[in-house]
């Protein structure tokens, strides 16, 4: 097991999606283990036009009837990626907690850029009101988790594309 982590830890270091696996590491709740996993299973992504896109693939959109004036939704479509979406639904578990930075998140934080600092305290922010919204209004836990993973792999979309622009923006200097 420790040649593995070993092995997935250089990865993680020098890999070409290094950058995102850092970056991804800034958020509440994912570490190196889960920042590869993510990587690893969602691959490019650019191939994907927008979040919903990204949220639709690891299945954490709710299925939808819709027939003339009559619209249903019901739970998630589970349709898609398990992986991510399990990966994702065990994060959220950290966001029942107030925000704070210390620790080994803030140790992650260091030498980030600054999208990859900010984004991160905006979804503590949020994702823990989110819950606290849900749970107050006498949903269940596991309800509250799934609505804040699906939103979660939104601001996981976001650090995706300011470390892009920021590679972008040093091609171009370059």
């Amino acid at each position: 097991m420790k040649r593995i982590e070993t092995q997935i830890h250089e990865e993680a270091l020098e890999s070409e999606h290094a950058p995102v696996i850092q970056a991804l590491q800034t958020l509440r709740g994912i570490a190196e283990i889960t920042a590869v996993t993510l990587v690893a299973e969602i691959g490019q992504f650019s191939r994907f036009s927008n979040p919903r896109q990204l949220m639709s693939y690891a299945g954490l959109v709710p299925k939808e009837y819709s027939s003339g004036s009559n619209r249903w939704q019901g739970s998630i479509t589970k349709v898609g990626n398990s992986h991510i979406r399990r990966a994702l639904v065990e994060c959220s578990w950290s966001y029942r907690h107030r925000p704070s930075l210390k620790g080994e998140l803030l140790k992650r934080q260091i030498g980030q850029p600054i999208e990859a600092q900010r984004i991160p305290w905006k979804a503590q922010h949020r994702l823990n009101l989110k819950y606290n919204r849900i749970t107050s209004r006498g949903k269940t836990g596991k309800f509250a988790l799934v609505a804040v993973a699906r939103e979660l792999l939104g601001f996981i979309w976001s650090i995706r594309c300011s470390i892009e622009d920021a590679k972008l923006d040093q091609q171009k200097v370059a």
